[in-house]
């Protein structure tokens, strides 16, 4: 009853809450898609953080997608002993980059006062639930070895069956319980995405594309703006103070 749930039901209910909340959001609060990033506050820790981070869980996304479309072309390239050693290899040093990446945003924005004045509740759940995929991601590697090869033959049918609507949980029975973990803690995170800062990832600046020019005032206009207003020495009386509201010859009062 248990796997039922989890791999049978729960997917199906994180993904219609994810796009039915992200389209009551879109339509009732459409400025609030954004990473909210807070940069200016604090730069030094957000740039150790953030690249580490997004490198490894970019590449791994990709590694997993590949390994999702293209199952028989992953079992084939791990026919080689040596490229199936690479590619473990490879995974699982992505995995503790983006792991490193993430527990310095973490530490970020738990102890950096002036971070956790614009950090929410949300942030904290969010951070927690990545933090917690990773670390089930590299424990399910370090301690169950050849997670490629398993992860084509089993999960991918199991993700399948049920983009099919014909949910077949009992893939999923026989894997070990760190990998059960990973599996539902990416529906969680989907099920997470609409109440998070995480939605930015969902959004596109389309409208740019058509939105009207802006109109854009040089700097070297600003420039001739400011020495019109701004006291020189030639209009400077003898006792000092500044006499704006005459001008010096050749020089047009400014309006």
């Amino acid at each position: 009853m248990i796997d039922l749930l989890l791999f049978g039901v729960f997917p199906y209910v994180a993904v219609i809450l994810a796009v039915a909340v992200s389209l009551w959001r879109f339509k009732t609060r459409e400025f609030t898609f954004t990473s909210l990033s807070s940069q200016f506050l604090e730069g030094r820790q957000l740039f150790w953080g953030s690249v580490p981070w997004h490198y490894g869980i970019l590449l791994l996304l990709l590694g997993h997608l590949i390994g999702i479309l293209f199952p028989s072309g992953v079992q084939a390239f791990n026919g080689v002993p040596l490229r199936l050693y690479i590619l473990e290899g490879t995974a699982l040093a992505l995995g503790l980059l983006a792991l490193v990446g993430l527990v310095v945003l973490f530490i970020r924005r738990s102890a950096n006062p002036y971070v956790q004045v614009v950090t929410s509740p949300m942030d904290m759940v969010l951070l927690l639930a990545l933090l917690f995929q990773v670390v089930t991601g590299v424990g399910t590697a370090i301690l169950y070895r050849w997670g490629s090869a398993w992860f084509v033959s089993v999960e991918v049918p199991w993700l399948w069956s049920l983009a099919t609507l014909t949910p077949n949980w009992s893939y999923m029975v026989s894997l070990p319980l760190l990998a059960k973990l990973h599996a539902v803690g990416v529906f969680a995170l989907v099920a997470l995405l609409p109440f998070t800062r995480l939605i930015h990832i969902v959004s596109a600046p389309l409208p740019y594309l058509w939105r009207p020019y802006q109109v854009v005032m040089w700097y070297r206009q600003r420039q001739a703006i400011q020495a019109s207003t701004v006291p020189s020495a030639s209009n400077v009386r003898r006792d000092g103070t500044p006499s704006l509201g005459e001008p010096t010859p050749g020089q047009s009062q400014p309006v």
